[in-house]
């Protein structure tokens, strides 16, 4: 569990600075946000994956599926560092060439949040499974409202990167 937990909270830290070979270097800006959003769809779908792989390990009881959930974190982790590098290269490109700091700063702020959202989702995981850490109910309570925040926090800076990149088109 450990093991799994920790690739994920290692995700959470962000990919290399290698940056992949990306097709939306000239693409509006629309494009560029219409991007963000697709990644948080696939960043949404993951959470989703790696949550019911999370119950399906704790329903698994005495026979703790382990390798089918380490493998599922292994793929979501992927899933994450792609979504990540990718989040990455589209700030790069706003703060950059394109010449637009406060629709790069709104990127980074929702680089910044995922990796808060995932490290804490993470942490719930871990203190939330029977035998792997004491079982604190205040503490995980404390955790699920900082997901619920976080989450919050992320709709709110999506709708600021649309609303702002309508403005600098």
């Amino acid at each position: 569990m450990l093991t799994a937990a920790t690739e994920v909270l290692a995700a959470a830290d962000g990919p290399g600075s290698a940056e992949p070979t990306w097709a939306w270097r000239d693409a509006p800006i629309a494009t560029l946000v219409q991007r963000i959003q697709q990644l948080q769809n696939e960043r949404a779908q993951a959470f989703r994956r790696l949550d019911q792989a999370h119950r399906q390990y704790l329903l698994s009881d005495l026979h703790h599926d382990f390798p089918s959930y380490r493998s599922v974190v292994h793929e979501v982790t992927q899933a994450f560092a792609a979504a990540s590098c990718e989040v990455l290269a589209v700030e790069a490109e706003l703060a950059g060439p394109r010449a637009q700091p406060v629709l790069a700063r709104h990127v980074r702020n929702l680089q910044e949040l995922e990796q808060t959202r995932l490290a804490t989702v993470a942490l719930l995981q871990v203190m939330g499974t029977p035998g792997v850490s004491e079982q604190d109910p205040e503490k995980l309570h404390q955790l699920k409202i900082k997901v619920i925040k976080t989450m919050e926090a992320i709709s709110e800076v999506l709708q600021e990167l649309r609303f702002d990149a309508e403005s600098a088109e």
